[in-house]
């Protein structure tokens, strides 16, 4: 049994390469050009035709004005007293066949080509130029009456008619002097435009090949060429997005590093609290190990929180959204959240200023976030009372803790940094003032650290007007 074979039309086609840009703006601009170019050259022909063809009949004209002043009235009537030398003579060209007849109103013939007939000039009118067929041939005639005052008693007309050989060949020549310098300056302005296009587009070719010749890794921001301001826009996108990128990669590397190291001991302390508690055959023992892996395992959690907003921080550097908060409102939530832990503490939790509507322009988690870490800090390392205190676009976390020495404060805002309390009592990771720094940065707000009165820290955010 044969298998079935594919047929051609099932084979998928390949998509057509798309054109270069080269090539697009060349079209884009000689297809245009050239139409118009030909348009003009059309127009400057017919004009120019036009104006040949007056010139060649006027000069018909006067050929038929020079036999009828050799028209008269002799003894056999009206005759031509040209010879027929003379007559080829005053009717000489080079190129065209000329045929004359003088004829009377009734069409008989004086002298000439007999039945030379031409139409007649009309409304009064002394001449008149018509194309007409004469022995096989198309001819261009015209028509000439007698002149004015005539001898009633010799009326007559002459027609003057030629072949078309030097028209047409007058019409080839503006036809080709018409379109050669045309068609050639458009060869020479499509390579000019080749050449300059080619050259204008080289750095994008270049910031192309310098792309795809970079590490995936490698994310530093790529020379510019300062040819054009579009090619200097494409530029400076590229390297912001590569900015972006690297900011992000930064964050998530240092997520990772800091889950890494920070996790590992805590997560060690609990294991080996584990072993130890079944190690044992003493319930006590097992219940004391349990609290000390509870407490742990809080410890971790608090850690895992902080270092996940700290993330957050470092993400939102690229894309923040903030819209009107209503601080008075976010601030009493907040209290009424950690009350509960503060009354395990023994700790009075209170708050003032919130009777008034107060709306700043943040972002609601970033606000949530100062708070959360500001109370828990308090809640740490400060006294036995904390107030939450708004002021205006001001919102402050006081404590009548041991406070914050001015020469420790800067120190405090990095990473990991703990001062004496915090080492003393073995508790927090060091991030809650850095997650609080970086979030009133990225909202635009003025952090403050002050001593309070009599003792104690006050932290401060000052926000700015929503506008």
């Amino acid at each position: 049994m044969t298998e079935p074979t594919a047929s051609i039309e099932d084979t998928p086609a390949r998509p057509r390469p798309a054109p270069s840009l080269t090539q697009r703006v060349l079209r884009n601009v000689l297809v245009p050009l050239a139409l118009t170019w030909m348009v003009g050259a059309v127009i400057a022909l017919v004009i120019a035709n036009y104006f040949s063809e007056q010139a060649f009949d006027r000069g018909m004209l006067d050929d038929a004005y020079a036999l009828s002043a050799n028209v008269q009235a002799g003894e056999r009537g009206i005759e031509l007293l040209l010879t027929p030398r003379e007559v080829a003579t005053v009717l000489f060209d080079q190129v065209d066949k000329v045929y004359f007849a003088v004829q009377r109103l009734d069409g008989t013939l004086i002298s000439g080509q007999a039945g030379l007939q031409a139409p007649l000039p009309v409304d009064g009118s002394r001449y008149r130029f018509s194309d007409v067929e004469y022995e096989g041939s198309v001819l261009r005639a015209v028509v000439l009456e007698h002149d004015a005052e005539p001898d009633l008693s010799m009326p007559y007309r002459v027609v003057v008619a030629q072949t078309t050989l030097s028209r047409t060949a007058l019409v080839r020549q503006l036809l080709g002097y018409a379109l050669a310098p045309q068609i050639l300056l458009l060869v020479l302005l499509a390579v000019w435009l080749w050449y300059g296009i080619r050259s204008d587009l080289r750095p994008l070719a270049e910031l192309q090949r310098a792309l795809d010749r970079r590490d995936v890794r490698d994310l530093s921001p790529v020379a510019v060429a300062q040819t054009s301001r579009e090619l200097q826009r494409l530029g400076n996108a590229v390297n912001s997005l590569f900015d972006r990128l690297g900011q992000s990669l930064q964050a998530q590397r240092e997520f990772v590093g800091n889950v890494a190291h920070e996790l590992r001991t805590p997560l060690a302390g609990i294991r080996a609290l584990a072993e130890y508690g079944l190690a044992q055959h003493d319930a006590k023992v097992w219940r004391e190990q349990l609290e000390r892996v509870s407490e742990r395992q809080s410890r971790a959690s608090h850690l895992i929180d902080q270092l996940l907003a700290l993330a957050l921080a470092e993400e939102a550097r690229t894309g923040l959204d903030r819209v009107p908060v209503r601080l008075d409102v976010l601030a009493e939530q907040t209290v009424l959240r950690h009350l509960m832990r503060a009354d395990a503490r023994g700790v009075d939790l209170g708050a003032r200023g919130l009777d008034d509507a107060v709306v700043v322009y943040a972002n609601e988690a970033l606000v949530e976030g100062i708070l959360d870490n500001l109370i828990d800090n308090a809640l740490r390392y400060g006294g036995r009372t904390i107030t939450v205190e708004l002021a205006g676009q001001t919102l402050s976390v006081i404590d009548d803790g041991p406070g914050i020495p001015i020469e420790a404060q800067r120190d405090l805002m990095q990473r990991w940094a703990q001062g004496p309390a915090g080492e003393k009592l073995g508790q927090g990771s060091g991030l809650g003032l850095s997650i609080v720094s970086r979030y009133a940065e990225l909202l635009g707000a003025e952090l403050r650290l002050d001593a309070a009165e009599p003792t104690g820290l006050r932290v401060s955010v000052a926000f700015g007007e929503v506008p």
